[in-house]
């Protein structure tokens, strides 16, 4: 689809004629994904939602579903627990990540559907496109561009789009 969202393993996301510096897994692209190996999966994802900070931004413009993030929120990413890769509430018994950070990464949220239809446990969770640091320093796993960038590109999306990371070597 001429739509998609173009993401080369070598750090660069292409849309619509455009390219932004994007920063990835800090174990580059894989197809084969597991938990914890702090690689970005390679292949073709949905985008699902937009979660966001509503004490730092306002709603962000988007075709996408939206929803506010609350304090308490987080995603399981423990393979053995039930609710693997699914948005949480804390307290919870299992691992989890906060979604509610400090360092402002998840002040926007795109969650991409990666192991989710249906869940497979170990293969990877919590894969986002959210905003990158400063430095575009790696992530641990996920597809994070500078805030400016990740709003654009939610304002203009067709929600019909996808995410498509390629793996080392790959062409569009």
């Amino acid at each position: 689809m001429t739509h998609d969202l173009i993401v080369t393993a070598e750090g660069a996301l292409e849309w619509r004629g455009q390219r932004y510096a994007c920063a990835l897994g800090a174990g580059g692209v894989v197809r084969a994904k597991r938990e914890g190996d702090g690689a970005t999966p390679a292949g073709c994802f949905a985008l699902r939602r937009v979660l966001y900070r509503p004490d730092r931004l306002a709603p962000p413009k988007t075709r996408l579903p939206l929803s506010p993030l609350n304090p308490r929120d987080g995603w399981c990413d423990d393979p053995e627990d039930p609710l693997y890769n699914q948005p949480i509430r804390q307290p919870y018994g299992a691992h989890f990540e906060v979604l509610w950070r400090d360092d402002g990464l998840y002040d926007v949220i795109l969650v991409l559907g990666y192991n989710d239809a249906p869940v497979v446990p170990g293969r990877g969770s919590a894969i986002f496109l959210h905003i990158a640091k400063p430095d575009l320093g790696p992530t641990e796993g996920c597809v994070a561009l500078a805030r400016g960038d990740v709003l654009e590109l939610l304002a203009g999306i067709d929600p019909r789009a996808r995410l498509r990371v390629l793996e080392p070597g790959e062409t569009p």
